[in-house]
């Protein structure tokens, strides 16, 4: 304001004045394509279903979809008159205002939505999904795979495709979500040239799954019903903290000093069975849908947890476990947190007894033929060698084979959907 040389009481007119700017000049490339623009007035609407509805009914497989415009609660600046003091004064709060939700076929990380609020101070949250980036990936690589839904049931290479993965976590993340903030608002430069800003990146919320990639979904449910079962009869509050990272005394039970809560839910949906656990705001949850088992990290507050790092503001100073930040340079501790929660819920998931009989397990391996992932002439697979694992980077892979009753999975990780 200050810089611009616009008076508190001239806000509101500088402000619409900008906005209106903003919202034509986001919305300039979608109209020159011809890509519709809709305004949504009720919030029940999924928007993501409306974009992908678009795209199928337009035939568009690359560049923008669409753009949604919706009023939604934000936080921005607004005129308060203190009449206290007498005098106008300039407060960041809780309001409502435009944003325009962006959807694209982005030729490296697929389809994903931007949107940005169209009042000061113009947040930009961007939403990516790791498995459509690894989906790109692994077709420039010329590597094959099949899809269903949101993950992958059979990849030709899995030791490939979790190098893959395992490369999203050195993506240089301020240069490409950058790039993304600024065909959203082609004026940021001229908005902020004589007080140049840029964005700050953080992470609102991150995913880091395991997939267990069975050969059919009854392979998976032959197993499924029971490990649902034993983690939750089993679980309780200790074993939900000793899966977040929290240090269990040598003894067991609660740590000394905790405060907080742990609750579990369990949640039955049409493509399957969902059970859940949450640490205060962050959670950990399994879930099976078609023939893959998923066990998923999500965090929403990261400072339950600790990076090795020097102070803030003090890049050369000396290090220690500090609480983890939202911002992006600690977008590969995040990572490792995931990992870390997800193996364990797995490795206690493996403690899980097989009780189908020896001859059940034994007969495959006495029927020779061709059938889904069978090799001409062979028995199906050893016994015990139902799943196997990927492992993943913002939802990255490794392959085992294992029991039915021990599946370990493949970790995948999302990359950030963040507030600029």
């Amino acid at each position: 304001m200050w810089a611009n040389r616009v008076p508190y009481k001239d806000f509101a007119r500088h402000s619409q004045d900008v906005s209106a700017r903003l919202e034509e000049a986001s919305l300039r490339q979608a109209r020159q394509l011809g890509r519709e623009v809709r305004y949504l007035n009720s919030a029940q609407l999924r928007k993501e279903d409306v974009a992908r509805e678009i795209a199928a009914r337009d035939g568009i497989t690359a560049g923008p979809i669409c753009v949604l415009r919706s009023v939604d609660p934000c936080y921005a600046f607004a005129i308060h008159k203190n009449r206290q003091r007498r005098r106008l004064e300039i407060q960041y709060r809780q309001r409502k205002c435009l944003h325009l939700y962006h959807y694209q076929v982005h030729p490296a990380f697929g389809f994903l939505h931007a949107r940005i609020q169209t009042w000061f101070p113009f947040h930009v949250y961007v939403c990516l999904n790791g498995r459509e980036w690894l989906a790109r990936q692994m077709d420039q690589a010329g590597l094959s795979y099949r899809r269903y839904d949101n993950g992958f049931t059979w990849v030709a290479d899995l030791p490939r495709a979790q190098a893959l993965l395992d490369a999203q976590l050195q993506a240089h993340w301020p240069s490409l979500l950058g790039e993304l903030a600024a065909a959203l608002n082609p004026l940021h430069a001229e908005f902020f040239a004589r007080y140049p800003t840029q964005y700050y990146w953080s992470v609102a919320q991150s995913e880091w799954a395991s997939d267990v990639l069975f050969r059919s979904r009854a392979d998976l449910q032959a197993v499924y019903p029971r490990l649902v079962r034993h983690a939750l009869t089993t679980y309780g509050a200790v074993d939900v903290l000793r899966f977040l990272g929290r240090k269990i005394p040598a003894g067991g039970g609660v740590p000394p000093g905790f405060s907080g809560a742990v609750e579990s839910d369990l949640k039955e949906r049409p493509e399957g069975v969902r059970l859940k656990h949450w640490l205060n705001h962050n959670s950990i949850k399994v879930y099976d849908k078609g023939s893959v088992l998923r066990v998923e990290c999500t965090l929403n507050d990261p400072k339950d947890f600790r990076v090795y790092r020097p102070r803030e503001g003090d890049a050369d100073g000396p290090k220690a476990w500090r609480p983890l930040r939202y911002g992006v340079a600690d977008y590969q501790r995040r990572a490792a947190v995931g990992q870390g929660a997800t193996e364990r819920y797995l490795e206690a998931l493996a403690a899980v007894r097989d009780t189908t009989p020896v001859r059940a397990l034994a007969e495959p391996l006495c029927r020779g033929g061709r059938g889904a992932g069978a090799a001409a002439g062979a028995g199906a697979e050893p016994v015990g060698g139902r799943g196997r694992r990927l492992t993943g980077g913002g939802e990255s892979p490794r392959v085992r084979d294992q029991r039915p009753a021990q599946p370990r999975p493949a970790r995948a990780a999302v990359p950030p959907c963040g507030p600029g």
